[in-house]
């Protein structure tokens, strides 16, 4: 009757030893307000939830968006402006180039200063877009000297082949100087260009090439160390090959495999240049 009096403290009450204690209760439909409750998730920090508001906008059909359309407006418009520049430049490149490479005209005449600044040194282009009849022909310059020896004698070297030199350092070499490439071209186009058939000077430029292309030989053979330890270039002398380009083998086109030869005259080095230097 004691377990009956107190009611509900009976039933939760310790069990007494030798008596079964009361079964646990069946779960109810739901927990007493003021009772133990299951624990419910709870909610993302506030930090978090800020994280979570700068995730990439999704798009009607529900996919995240990717590329320049999940940039912030900010970096869209850094994006936008960069590629103007880009396609700015290299649009003025382009029309730079062709106006270069296009025959002669009233906006080349006018700009020509502007168009050499942007082209040379770096974009020299070594074709012409407009040839009629382009380059077929592989021309070598080559030179020999006349060493004076330390006792009044005199000796000729052989030829040097400074343009296949030049071809070997180019050769493999994923950047190749503007002097391996050029100089020696340049120099050689400066002087026939200002010289006749028989090697007189053609205008008021033709002492000047002939300095400049002398020059070059000195200095080449200065680095083959043609004169030796004791020798000094008296005299050097330079002469052209030019052999034809062999068409293809679809071609029926027959060509001469005959080399030809221009070779100058032997030029006198002043003693500033016979020792090696260019002054």
């Amino acid at each position: 009757m004691d377990a009956q009096d107190k009611g509900s403290d009976a039933r939760h009450g310790p069990a007494e030893p030798g008596v079964p204690g009361p079964r646990a209760p069946l779960p109810g439909p739901a927990a007493p307000a003021d009772g133990p409750s299951v624990p419910e998730p709870a909610a993302p920090p506030e930090d978090e939830q800020g994280a979570g508001a700068e995730e990439p906008p999704r798009d009607p059909s529900g996919e995240p968006r990717t590329g320049v359309a999940a940039l912030s407006p900010r970096y869209r418009i850094g994006a936008a402006l960069a590629l103007a520049i880009v396609a700015v430049a290299v649009c003025v490149h382009l029309g730079m180039t062709f106006l270069h490479v296009a025959p002669p005209n009233t906006v080349s005449k006018k700009h020509s200063e502007t168009i050499a600044d942007w082209i040379y040194p770096e974009f020299e282009q070594n074709w012409k877009l407009f040839a009629p009849n382009p380059l077929q022909q592989n021309v070598s310059v080559q030179v020999r000297a006349e060493i004076r020896t330390p006792d009044g004698g005199s000796r000729t070297t052989g030829w040097y082949d400074l343009s296949a030199q030049d071809g070997r350092d180019i050769d493999g070499n994923p950047a190749p100087s503007h002097t391996q490439q050029n100089e020696l071209r340049r120099a050689w186009d400066f002087y026939i260009s200002t010289h006749d058939d028989d090697n007189r000077p053609v205008g008021l430029r033709g002492a000047l090439s002939e300095s400049y292309l002398r020059r070059i030989m000195v200095m080449r053979l200065d680095r083959a160390d043609a004169a030796g330890r004791d020798g000094v270039v008296a005299r050097v002398q330079v002469r052209s090959r030019t052999t034809q380009v062999p068409p293809p083998s679809w071609s029926g086109e027959k060509v001469s495999d005959k080399a030809v030869y221009r070779v100058l005259p032997w030029w006198l080095l002043p003693e500033d240049e016979a020792r090696g230097g260019i002054g």
